[in-house]
């Protein structure tokens, strides 16, 4: 059994190193901050030249042709770097879900568009529940001919205020079972009676903004899949963002043990390197321990979710419900190691840390992917236990 990664998947993730590495510093990071689009234009143009937006893309469509692996590999180095922009929103979910669900006319038109960059999306999923279940879904969408009439708000939509295509999952029919009656509907930015008004959140590299609409009509043309039909293409969408915000809290623990462990090895107190005081030493064994677990997890989930395995689900959450605690206990081990400048805005870690704590709760939290995990081993029939 070989759990390395091929040549190719290691030449994938140190291209995305190099490119972030030049174009996206913290000192680029900070100079967005006041940017009211949150993002580098030229760096999402060399994000497209170099395949990365269309990673996922079928070849015929512009893309790559490339897995869940493949696609966590550029992730876990867009948290190493604190990645400010809409990759996520654009690629692991609207490209996901029109992928998933799209016709061929919509998968030619958006996904070649996403792959070359000239499309920004998102999806916009939770609502003032802030439930990311079907149970969740409350957004009305009314028949009109061969129209739907779309009123209610969406909650914490990712890059919505720079995104060209908003795709909105919508209730069109009342049932019993949550599941039923769930559309998505692909809504231009500039549709009449949608209102975008971005949010002040934790994290400004992780943009996100509240969405309202008023009697949006969209064609019934714009439907991604079936009517009422929509919750399994959502479902199948969240689990890959589950295994995606993984692997940027991966990203992110991993870069703040290593900003710990450097440190630990020239900051000195009472004649000698921080990092021979066993208290450090501890604390930095414990990151390393996180993080292997932590990758892991990540890892085996994108690789079940490639390979359609019998516990791809269980998977799932298992790595989001471990990496989101264990990279909330690194980010935060690594600021007391550090000590006071580890608090400070000047110091980097807190991008690192407000990334772990952005993904933690997106895409279901520990609490929800664990009570995932005892309904799928409680099950009738239960899958192997990620043998």
């Amino acid at each position: 059994m070989d759990f390395d990664f091929t040549e190719e998947q290691t030449m994938l993730r140190s291209l995305t190193r190099e490119v972030l590495v030049a174009e996206s510093s913290t000192r680029a990071i900070r100079a967005l901050l006041d940017d009211p689009a949150g993002y580098s234009k030229d760096l999402w143009k060399q994000l497209a030249e170099t395949g990365l937006l269309g990673a996922t893309i079928e070849e015929s469509r512009g893309g790559q042709g490339l897995g869940m692996i493949e696609l966590a590999l550029i992730l876990e180095e867009m948290g190493r770097a604190a990645y400010p922009g809409p990759f996520f929103s654009t690629v692991v979910l609207a490209a996901s879900a029109i992928a998933a669900g799209g016709n061929r006319a919509q998968m030619d038109s958006y996904l070649g568009d996403i792959a070359s960059g000239k499309l920004v999306a998102t999806l916009a999923l939770m609502e003032d529940r802030l439930a990311s279940g079907p149970d969740g879904v409350t957004l009305k969408a009314r028949p009109q001919r061969d129209e739907y009439v779309l009123s209610g708000r969406k909650r914490f939509v990712p890059f919505a205020h720079v995104a060209d295509l908003i795709l909105v999952v919508a209730r069109t029919n009342e049932s019993s079972d949550p599941t039923r009656g769930v559309t998505i509907f692909a809504v231009d930015r500039d549709t009449p009676g949608l209102k975008i008004e971005p949010n002040v959140g934790i994290d400004q590299t992780n943009r996100t903004a509240t969405v309202t609409l008023e009697n949006v009509t969209v064609s019934s043309d714009r439907v991604i899949g079936q009517v009422d039909g929509g919750w399994g293409i959502v479902d199948s969408t969240l689990q890959r963002a589950s295994v995606g915000a993984a692997a940027v809290m991966l990203g992110a623990a991993r870069k703040c043990m290593d900003m710990s462990v450097e440190y630990a090895k020239v900051r000195e107190q009472f004649g000698q390197p921080i990092g021979a005081f066993q208290a450090i030493k501890h604390a930095c064994a414990d990151m390393l321990v996180e993080v292997e677990n932590a990758h892991g997890a990540t890892y085996y989930a994108a690789w079940a979710l490639d390979e359609k395995a019998p516990d791809a689900a269980l998977a799932v959450s298992v790595a989001k419900s471990y990496v989101g605690e264990a990279a909330r206990k690194v980010c935060g081990s690594s600021i007391q190691v550090h000590g006071g400048i580890g608090f400070t805005w000047e110091y980097d870690l807190h991008f690192f840390f407000k990334q772990a704590k952005y993904f933690e709760a997106l895409y279901g939290d520990a609490e929800q992917h664990r009570e995932l995990v005892l309904r799928e081993v409680m099950a009738p029939v239960a899958v192997p236990a990620l043998a």
